[in-house]
C-alpha cells in the first residue's frame, strides 16, 4: 500500500529525504526544497536589495536548478536582485560546447542575460590544448585555477556584486574530506564558509550548501528542467573523484553522513598557531593572491615556456626558474606558444566602476561605454535589449 506524505498526510509519498528520513510527496518536496534554500540565503545574509548577482551556469543539473530556484525565490520573496547567467567556456570539444547550448536555452527559458567568458580568448589556451601539453594527471589543477579567475573576470565585466555557484552539500563534504586527507589546515578552516571573497571585491556564495545532490537531481527531474548530464571528458582521473566515491560508500551505510561531515567541518576551529598567508594582489595581473605571483600567472608562464609542471611542482615564489628549466622544456618537446596576457584586474575594476556610474546617471542601452580590449574573451548573449552586459559582444 502506498505510503502517505509525512507532511500533508494526503498525497502519495514519492521520495525519502536522506538527511531527514521524511517520506514526502512531489508538491511538499518542492516546497521544503525551495524553503530550505530560502532560509540558507536569509540566514546567511547572502544578498542585499538591488544587488547584481551572477549565477555560475555550466548547463549541468546543479547550476540549472540554481538558476531556476534563484529566479523563483527572487520573484516570490522580492529579494530585489538583478540576475545574470555567467558561463565559462573552457574549450573542451564534445563537452563544453554542447553544455553551453543548454545554457543558451536556459537563458531563453528563464529570461536572464547571459555572458560567456572563454579560456582561449582570456588566456590563449583551451583545456584541450592544455591537456595535450600536460597530460591527464594534473589538468584539473589548471582548469580549477583558470575557471575561478575567469568567473571573477566575467563578474567585473558585468559589474556584479555577487556570484552564486551550484556547489551542493556533497561537494562541500568532499572538499572537507580532501583538505583533511591532504593536511591542508588553512583551507580546512575556511572551506565550510558559505560566502567567500572572490577577487577580494566580489562575494561568492553557495545557496545549495545544505542541499543534497540526490535532491537536486530529483528536483530537476520532477520539474522537467533542461540540463546537460554528461561528465567532463577529463574528470575521471581527478583526485576529487576518489573522495566522492568514498563519500558515497559512507552514505550508503549512513544516509546522514554528508550533512554530518559538513556540521563537523563547521565545528572545527583552526588554531591561531596555524600560519595563514594574508592575501594581497598579484604583481602581474592584480588578482587576489597569497604569493607575489598568483597561481594562474605561474601556470600560464609554465605553459608559455613549455614547462607545464612549473606551477604544479613549484611554488609561485620560485617562478624565476633557472636556465635548466628551459632545457627541460626542450627535453619535454612541448610546442612553444605565446599565451595571451590577461587584462589587469585593476583595469577591469575601473571599467566596472565606470559602468556603475553610468547606470546611476541613467545611461543605458547597448554599449553605454565604448568597448575596448578590457572586454576581450567574452560573448554576450543578452535577453534584454537595453542591457548589453557591460558593452561586451
Amino acid at each position: 500500500m502506498p505510503r502517505q506524505c509525512d507532511i500533508c498526510q494526503s498525497a502519495r509519498a514519492i521520495i525519502r529525504r536522506p538527511k531527514t528520513g521524511q517520506r514526502i510527496c512531489k508538491e511538499c518536496f518542492f516546497h521544503v526544497f525551495e524553503t530550505e534554500v530560502h532560509h540558507t540565503i536569509v540566514d546567511g545574509r547572502l544578498f542585499s536589495p538591488g544587488d547584481r548577482v551572477g549565477i555560475g551556469a555550466s548547463g549541468g543539473k546543479d547550476s540549472t536548478v540554481l538558476a531556476y530556484v534563484m529566479k523563483t525565490l527572487n520573484d516570490r520573496y522580492a529579494y530585489g536582485l538583478e540576475l545574470f547567467l555567467l558561463s565559462v567556456d573552457e574549450g573542451i570539444a564534445g563537452y563544453r560546447d554542447d553544455s553551453l547550448e543548454t545554457v543558451k536555452r536556459n537563458k531563453e527559458q528563464y529570461g536572464l542575460p547571459l555572458m560567456i567568458v572563454s579560456y582561449e580568448e582570456l588566456y590563449g589556451w583551451s583545456m584541450d590544448a592544455i591537456v595535450e601539453a600536460v597530460g591527464r594527471k594534473n589538468n584539473c589543477t589548471f582548469c580549477g585555477v583558470f575557471r575561478r579567475q575567469a568567473l571573477d573576470r566575467g563578474a567585473l565585466m558585468l559589474d556584479l556584486d555577487h556570484i552564486v555557484t551550484g556547489h551542493n552539500a556533497d561537494d562541500v563534504a568532499e572538499t572537507i574530506l580532501m583538505n583533511l586527507l591532504r593536511g591542508d589546515i588553512p583551507r580546512l578552516g575556511r572551506c565550510t564558509e558559505i560566502t567567500t571573497a572572490g577577487d577580494g571585491y566580489i562575494g561568492r556564495s553557495k545557496p545549495f550548501k545544505y542541499a543534497y545532490e540526490k535532491e537536486i537531481v530529483m528536483y530537476a527531474y520532477l520539474k522537467r528542467l533542461d540540463y546537460f548530464s554528461t561528465e567532463c571528458t577529463y574528470s575521471p582521473n581527478a583526485y576529487r573523484g576518489y573522495a566522492r566515491q568514498f563519500l558515497k560508500d559512507l552514505e550508503s551505510v549512513r544516509p546522514s553522513t554528508i550533512i554530518d561531515i559538513i556540521h563537523s567541518g563547521e565545528a572545527i576551529k583552526v588554531s591561531e598557531e596555524v600560519q595563514v598567508q594574508r592575501p594581497s594582489s598579484c604583481e602581474r595581473c592584480g588578482y587576489i593572491s597569497s604569493n607575489p605571483i598568483c597561481k594562474a600567472c605561474v601556470l600560464l608562464e609554465g605553459l608559455e615556456r613549455g614547462i607545464p609542471k612549473l606551477g604544479i611542482s613549484r611554488s609561485a615564489r620560485h617562478v624565476d626558474a633557472s636556465a635548466a628549466d628551459t632545457s627541460a622544456a626542450q627535453t619535454l618537446e612541448i610546442p612553444h606558444r605565446q599565451a595571451v596576457e590577461p587584462v589587469h584586474f585593476e583595469r577591469l575594476r575601473e571599467r566596472a566602476l565606470e559602468l556603475r556610474q553610468q547606470r546611476e546617471n541613467g545611461v543605458s542601452g547597448p554599449c553605454a561605454a565604448p568597448c575596448d580590449d578590457s572586454c576581450h574573451g567574452t560573448t554576450c548573449v543578452c535577453a534584454i535589449d537595453d542591457d548589453c552586459a557591460g558593452g561586451c559582444h
